[in-house]
């Protein structure tokens, strides 16, 4: 890989990592669901104008933003504020990779190979240590709201490969700017039903700088900047080359997290991270050693 296109993962890891941060802040003074609706506007308009729709059917596009969009980031925001740390959600969502790994497998019937059942069994591991760590910022309830939305994510990504199977290359950019616009009438009646009308009225008559400021980079930033750069990498390498940067995501946010926020872990939480991102590093990086290279099983 080219050192600029380093930079370039590098860059959109920060960005991601960094996200978590903005959503925790947003938080205190928007409503979760409110706080989706309004990411997805400030991501879409007035860009949509300006890109076509993907070159994929509207069942599979309103799939992706039900899942991608809707499902992920309504749940991550509710979890996040009912009792979350952004760090250890940062890591959490990670978990994605094994949602989408056991839905490919029941759904597409793809292989599986050795790195991937023993990274799972050392990340489930790590997870249920997480589990059953309740106290401080993390409630019950946030952490599997949280793992829900992995779990929408993986989802997400099994039909994103199946939408995308026979078609024409196209810019990343605007299926994410369509999935994003599917899903703002959906998320705002549901904002209305469950947080009410009084919560808007209050986030539009007193809006603050801290939450402006989270959502354009919530929007802006995290969405079209970072998605942007990461569908450019994936245009030029394989996904097996690019997908390792997300190694570095957890890692980020546990980072800053904890020198912005000040969000500490305690000793067992910690334990299940580095547990977790152990079952992450041999989940994907295994496949290269040589470990095990004739266990390769079809599902």
């Amino acid at each position: 890989m080219h050192k600029k296109d380093i930079l370039i993962g590098l860059v959109v890891v920060i960005v991601w990592g960094l996200n978590f941060i903005a959503i925790k802040v947003g938080l205190k003074d928007i409503p979760p669901l409110l706080l989706v609706t309004l990411r997805f506007v400030l991501t879409c308009f007035p860009i949509i104008f300006f890109l076509p729709k993907p070159p994929i059917s509207w069942g599979w596009l309103i799939a992706l933003s039900l899942t991608l969009n809707m499902g992920q980031f309504s749940l991550i925001f509710v979890g996040m504020k009912v009792g979350m740390p952004a760090g250890l959600a940062s890591l959490v969502q990670q978990s994605q990779a094994f949602f989408t790994l056991l839905v490919g497998v029941v759904w597409l019937g793809e292989k599986w190979r050795w790195n991937h059942l023993a990274g799972l069994l050392v990340a489930g591991i790590g997870m249920a240590i997480i589990a059953s760590q309740q106290g401080g910022e993390m409630t019950t309830a946030g952490f599997w709201l949280v793992t829900a939305a992995a779990a929408c994510w993986g989802v997400g990504n099994v039909i994103m490969r199946r939408a995308t199977q026979g078609v024409p290359a196209f810019p990343m950019l605007s299926l994410i700017v369509w999935m994003g616009f599917l899903a703002i009438l959906p998320l705002a009646v549901l904002s209305l039903l469950l947080e009410g009308y009084d919560s808007w009225l209050s986030a539009w008559q007193a809006p603050t700088w801290t939450g402006i400021g989270s959502l354009i980079y919530l929007a802006l930033v995290a969405n079209l900047v970072g998605y942007g750069l990461w569908g450019k990498l994936l245009s030029r390498y394989p996904a097996t080359e690019v997908s390792p940067f997300a190694l570095l995501l957890p890692v980020v946010g546990l980072t800053s997290s904890s020198l912005v926020l000040g969000e500490e872990i305690s000793l067992y939480q910690g334990i299940g991270a580095l547990l977790i991102m152990a079952g992450l590093t041999v989940h994907v990086l295994g496949g290269s050693w040589n470990i095990g290279k004739k266990s390769e099983t079809s599902c």
